[in-house]
């Protein structure tokens, strides 16, 4: 079963930096300069820079590498986005552009000889998280890791989360086509469904215990309270 290698990050998002990207930039070359919506990270000496805006400006940079027994673990990086964002939401014909090249530079650069589609870092960093803290997938390691291996890894700290005390934490989970771990989901959907659950169990109770005869009219609050009285 292949491994998971994920980084956990714990930032606070304002409505600005959410909204800082152009998606008719990202999916059309011929949007090169929609940046209106990117401001502060729109243009740089004068050009459009693609991808614009704050999100791909922050683009993460921490690198990871990991080893077993003084041997090396593969990281796989493609297919770690979502199929749907590669195929229609970032162009195929779409290359970066004058990225990073502002007096003060955000995060990771990108490759101007690749197409925004195939620059899947960029396109799990794009899809923002609606917590403060979140998790984004880096790579898979597609082999088996046992119960009681001992795994090195040599990480460069890149990304300053210190300026606003942000974590960084890495996280190794095994998934699946159902997904990874998330004790939090499932504890919210058995809530959701219990509850639901117990409400229709009590409705049905009192419509037994109870009965209401559809369509009465002597349950109209006129005919209940006849001139209001």
């Amino acid at each position: 079963m292949g491994q998971m290698g994920n980084t956990m990050h714990k930032l606070t998002y304002s409505n600005k930096y959410v909204k800082s990207r152009s998606d008719e930039q990202l999916r059309d070359h011929n949007e090169e300069n929609s940046t209106s919506a990117c401001k502060p990270e729109d243009t740089a000496n004068g050009k459009a820079i693609v991808p614009c805006g704050l999100i791909a400006w922050s683009l993460f940079n921490d690198t990871y590498s990991f080893s077993r027994d003084n041997r090396n673990l593969t990281v796989n990086k493609e297919g770690i986005s979502w199929k749907s964002d590669r195929e229609h939401k970032f162009g195929k014909d779409v290359f970066p552009k004058n990225f990073q090249n502002g007096s003060i530079r955000g995060g990771a650069i990108l490759n101007e000889s690749v197409p925004l589609s195939k620059q899947e870092d960029l396109i799990v960093w794009m899809r923002t998280a609606a917590l403060p803290t979140f998790r984004k997938l880096y790579g898979r390691i597609e082999e088996d890791l046992n119960e009681g291996d001992t795994i090195n890894v040599i990480l460069q700290n890149n990304y300053n989360t210190y300026s606003f005390n942000g974590k960084k934490k890495l996280v190794l989970s095994t998934t699946s086509w159902l997904g990874g771990k998330n004790d939090f989901l499932g504890i919210a959907y058995l809530t959701v469904g219990g509850l639901c659950f117990f409400l229709a169990l009590a409705f049905t109770i009192v419509y037994f215990v109870k009965p209401r005869q559809l369509g009465d009219p002597s349950y109209l609050s006129w005919n209940r309270n006849p001139g209001g009285h």
